[in-house]
C-alpha cells in the first residue's frame, strides 16, 4: 500500500510536470502578432556602393509573429497590442515556408517601388527589367502542382518570351485547351524547365496552368542603388525605403539629425498605402525613440464602409495607439511621398 502511495506521488508529479510545460511552451495552432522592431533603413540601403553615414535615423517598422503557447495566448487577451491570428487567418493555404516566400516577394516589390518613386522625384534616370511572371499559387488540379512551387519565376512558354502577365496570360487563352505546354522558370537563381497540359480554372470557361501569378521586375537607377532587406518580408517598408534612397540620391539631408520612423507601401508614383498592424508598429517605433512617425492617410471610402461598418484608416489606429502608450512622437498623416517629404523639410529648423 505504501508503495502504491509513493508511486502514484510520482506519476502524480510527473503528470502536473508534463501539464505545466504544455501550458508553457506547447505550440498551438494559432500565432500571436506583436511589435516586432525598429530598424534603420541606412542598413539595409547602399547608393554607388556606400551607406548613408548623416547622423539621424530612418526608421522601417515591423511586427513581429509568434506561434502561440496556451500561456502566451491567455497573457494576450486583453492586451492592445497583441493580436490572435489562426493559422488560416495568417497564412490561407499556405504552408511556412511558402508564406515566407510570399513575404519576401512583397519585400522585393517594395523595394522595386522604391527605387522607382525616389528616382522619379528626383528627376534621375532608371530601367525597369521585366524578369517573367512570378508564382504566388498552385492550385490543387493544375499539373503544375508538383512541378511548380511559390516563388518561382516563368520565364518563358513554348520558346515565347513575354513582357509582363499580361501578354502571358493572352498567350495561354490562344492555345488548344488539349495542349500539353513547356515552361522555362528560375527557383533560387537556377534555370529549370517543366512541362504539363492546361486544365479548367475554377469559376471560368478558360482553360490555364492553373497558377496564380504576377509580375516580377527589377528596378536600377543612376547612381546604382541596392537595397538588401534580409530576412525581413512584407511590403509594408516601401515609404520608409522610398525616403531613404530619395535623400541619398539627391543628397538631401531629410533626417537632420533626427530619428524618423513610419510605415506604408509605396506605389512606384509615390502613393502611399495602407498596411496591417499599424498599432504595434507605433509602439516599436516609440520604444526607439523616434520623435516623427508617418502614418497612411488612406481614403475611407463608400465602398469600403460598405463592406467593413466598423473600418478605421491607418491614422486613426496610429492616434489611437500613441495616445495609450502616452508618446510624445508626432504621428503624421502621409498620402503620397511628397506628403512626407514636405513635411521633413518644413520641420528641419524645429527638430
Amino acid at each position: 500500500m505504501k508503495f502504491n502511495k509513493t508511486r502514484n506521488k510520482v506519476f502524480g508529479a510527473i503528470f502536473i510536470f508534463i501539464v505545466v510545460v504544455a501550458f508553457f511552451f506547447y505550440p498551438t495552432k494559432y500565432y500571436l502578432e506583436v511589435p516586432g522592431s525598429a530598424e534603420d533603413t541606412s542598413q539595409f540601403v547602399k547608393v554607388a556602393g556606400k551607406h548613408d553615414q548623416k547622423k539621424g535615423n530612418l526608421l522601417l517598422t515591423t511586427v513581429g509573429i509568434v506561434n502561440g503557447t496556451p500561456f502566451t495566448l491567455l497573457k494576450s487577451v486583453g492586451n492592445n497590442f497583441e493580436t490572435i491570428y489562426s493559422q488560416q487567418e495568417l497564412m490561407g493555404d499556405e504552408t511556412n515556408e511558402e508564406y515566407l516566400r510570399v513575404q519576401q516577394y512583397y519585400m522585393k516589390s517594395a523595394t522595386n517601388n522604391a527605387i522607382q518613386a525616389a528616382y522619379s522625384k528626383a528627376d534621375k534616370p532608371f530601367t525597369k527589367k521585366y524578369l517573367g511572371v512570378y508564382v504566388m499559387d498552385v492550385m490543387d488540379n493544375s499539373d503544375f502542382k508538383n512541378k511548380l512551387a511559390i516563388g518561382d519565376t516563368i520565364t518563358s512558354i513554348n520558346g515565347y518570351h513575354f513582357n509582363n502577365a499580361d501578354q502571358f496570360i493572352k498567350y495561354v487563352k490562344k492555345q488548344n485547351k488539349k495542349s500539353t505546354v513547356k515552361i522555362k522558370f528560375t527557383r533560387d537563381g537556377k534555370q529549370k524547365t517543366a512541362s504539363g497540359k492546361l486544365v479548367k480554372l475554377a469559376d471560368t470557361k478558360r482553360f490555364g496552368l492553373g497558377i496564380t501569378l504576377t509580375d516580377n521586375t527589377e528596378a536600377k537607377g543612376k547612381p546604382a542603388t541596392k537595397i538588401d532587406a534580409g530576412s525581413i518580408g512584407g511590403p509594408s517598408a516601401g515609404l520608409m525605403f522610398t525616403l531613404q534612397v530619395y535623400s541619398q540620391i539627391t543628397n538631401n539631408n531629410l533626417k537632420a539629425g533626427r530619428t524618423i520612423a513610419g510605415t506604408g507601401t509605396i506605389s512606384p508614383d509615390g502613393t502611399v498605402g495602407p498596411i496591417g498592424g499599424i498599432e504595434k508598429k507605433v509602439y516599436a517605433a516609440s520604444q526607439e525613440g523616434a520623435t516623427i512617425f508617418f502614418a497612411p492617410d488612406d481614403p475611407v471610402t463608400k465602398l469600403i464602409k460598405k463592406y467593413e461598418p466598423g473600418y478605421v484608416n491607418n491614422y486613426h489606429l496610429a492616434l489611437r495607439a500613441a495616445k495609450k502608450i502616452h508618446t510624445k512622437m508626432k504621428i503624421v498623416p502621409v498620402k503620397n511621398l511628397n506628403d512626407a517629404i514636405n513635411y521633413l523639410e518644413k520641420t528641419k529648423q524645429s527638430k
